[in-house]
This record gives C-alpha cells, structure tokens and sequence, in this order.
C-alpha cells in the first residue's frame, strides 16, 4: 500500500523543486502510520562490522541529514539506515537552489554544503530512539569555517557513540571547500589516529562502535593505495565507496543542468563508483568489509555491487526516480541470487576482473 500511494504521488513531487519535494517526503514519513516491515528472509541475513544486518541493503547518508525519520525508513525494508551527515554546529549549507534532478539520465547533482541541524539536535533524536532497535548509523563531518576540522570529527566521535550503531567519516563531499583535503595520507593518519583513541576511550560506556571511512569516487590510483594503507594500519572497521562524483560523463544527457557545480549521483555514478569499489576491495585483501553506493537503480545493479566487492549497498537517488518499491525488488532478485549460494560467497568474484578493464568515461 506504501509503495503505491508514493507511486501515485511522485508525478506530483516531481513538479516541485527538489529539494521541497524532499521536504515533503520527509514530513510525510513523520506522520505516515508505518506498519512493522514482515521479517526478513534468513538468506539475506549478514555479518560486518560486528553487526548483524537483517537484509544488506542501507539507505545512504543524505536523505535524513537530521535524523528525524530512521524508524520510519527502517520500517520501509531498509536493513540500515546512515543518518547524516552531521556537523558540530548547526549551518544553512550553500545558497539554493542547491539540488538538481537530471530526469533523462537518472542522476541527481547536489551542493547542498553540509546542511545541518547540528549534533545537538541530531543527539537529542537518537538518544530518544536508542531503545528502538535497528542499525542506524551516522555519517559526520566538520563545519564549512571550523578552524580544526579533526577536532570537529573528535568531537562528533565523541558524543555519538554512545547512541549509533557506527560512525562513517565524511572525508568525501565535494560541497565543502578543502574537505576532500583530508583524504591527503598524513592528514588522513592523524585525523584517525585521533578519532581511533577517542571511539577507544569511550567504548568503556558506549561499547564498542564500528568506525567507517567514506571515499571520493575521484581519487587516483596512487592516492587510494595510500589510504587503503592507511585505514588497515589504523585498524579502521570498513570502508564506504564512495561519494558523489565531481565529474561529468560525455554520456549524459541533461546537459543544462549537467554544468551545475556540485557533486553527481545516481545512475551516471555506477561505473565509476563500481570501479573504484573492485580497486578498493583487491587492495583491502579482505581485511575489512566494504560498503558499495552509487548508481544502484535495480536488482541486477545491487548484484554486480556485491561481485566488485560490497558486502553492503546503499541507496539514496535512484529512490527519487524509481521510489521505495525498489528496496523489495533488490531484495527478491538478491533472494534469487541465494538460492544459488550464499550471498557472502558473492562478495568480489569479479572485482580482479573489473579492474582490468578499460578506465569508465
């Protein structure tokens, strides 16, 4: 019933500016009479990280930058959700308009700037839900004029382990001037040396809480060897691959909108993100698990996610043009797929494969 009344209602959401008609879907989700999701099937069950996942499919972080609706989005089939991204102090983000639908490529280009209520408020939510249940993650980074930006992520760290299941480490966005900086090998060591100790220090109250690291699609080779070397050295729990791209494929087909500055998801993303994820997954030698996002719009897409290397996917665009009936259909066709065989026997089969082939354009 859900997913038919957002059938019905998306024509009408695509009238609206994006970003309002994302608005819309949160307030709705807020007072939607949710029923408890049907548990799912045993097959679909999976291990990382120290969690144990109903289902591996995750609801990326950008959609409830604020936390207002996990339960909500974990009561549609999500086996996750990743809440975020989270600054320290609440911040506007960039000017609108700020978000753009490529309808005729199925892509979505944002600059939305870190947007943020703020930990406080973002605290105050989860610490309300904590007894909930469900893995909700948080994704945060640091604000857009901090002058120490890894103090920021130390103190992000700090006050939300105790009430997440893990944190992701924004290092990533392209939206924020100077952050993907971070992803430079010495800056990227200290800036996990010091949030390692402090996720340490406090797991004495909060147990113990996974610490991910988010990567841009758009690094070079060299630089993703140094932090692949890095986060194993570090001991960092997983990986995220990755973020939303700052380039523009020839291929695409909104080309007005195609010169926006920001950074693009969704369908135009796959190859990319799917490469990188195979270059991730060989380098790491299964030394932790990774999450693969970006362009996935369909159950075969979600497959060829796990064969390059995931052993999670999430979603976040392809939902605007396919909506949340997509969720079921990646998990029959990954039902499908375990009918075969385990899904972890899945994981990176093709990534050597992939990453002999010509680079994507």
């Amino acid at each position: 019933m859900i997913a038919l009344l957002e059938r019905l209602a998306r024509p009408v959401l695509h009238r609206f500016d994006p970003e309002d008609a994302h608005g819309m879907a949160l307030r709705a989700l807020q007072w939607a009479p949710l029923p408890a999701p049907q548990p799912d099937d045993s097959r679909l069950k999976v291990r990382a990280f120290g969690l144990n996942f109903p289902n591996p499919v995750g609801l990326a972080a950008g959609f409830d930058k604020n936390a207002e609706v996990p339960d909500a989005l974990l009561r549609l089939g999500f086996g996750f959700v990743e809440v975020g991204g989270v600054t320290p102090l609440p911040q506007p983000g960039n000017p609108r308009p700020r978000l753009f639908r490529l309808d005729a490529d199925g892509g979505v280009i944002n600059r939305l700037g870190l947007n943020s209520h703020g930990a406080a408020a973002v605290l105050r939510r989860l610490a309300a839900r904590a007894h909930q249940g469900g893995i909700v993650g948080i994704n945060v980074g640091p604000n857009k004029d901090s002058q120490d930006r890894t103090a920021d992520y130390v103190r992000l760290v700090e006050a939300f382990a105790p009430v997440v299941s893990y944190i992701t480490m924004n290092v990533s966005s392209p939206n924020t001037p100077g952050l993907r900086n971070l992803q430079e090998a010495k800056l990227l060591d200290d800036l996990l040396a010091r949030v390692i100790e402090v996720r340490d220090r406090v797991s004495t109250h909060a147990g113990p809480t996974p610490l991910l690291v988010k990567i841009a699609p758009d690094l070079s080779l060299a630089d993703l060897d140094d932090i692949v070397g890095i986060v194993r050295s570090r001991k960092v729990d997983g990986m995220v691959v990755g973020n939303t791209t700052v380039t523009r494929p020839p291929s695409l087909r909104e080309r007005e909108k195609a010169i926006e500055q920001g950074g693009l998801s969704g369908k135009p993303l796959f190859p990319l993100s799917t490469r990188m994820l195979a270059e991730t997954y060989v380098r790491l030698e299964g030394a932790m698990p990774v999450v693969g996002v970006g362009g996935i719009d369909s159950g075969p897409a979600a497959i060829a996610k796990l064969r390059a290397g995931a052993t999670l996917i999430q979603l976040y665009s392809a939902l605007v043009f396919h909506g949340i009936a997509l969720v079921d259909e990646i998990k029959r066709a990954l039902l499908v797929e375990a009918d075969k065989r385990p899904l972890a026997e899945l994981v990176g089969v093709d990534a050597a494969d992939i990453t002999a082939q010509p680079w994507p354009v």
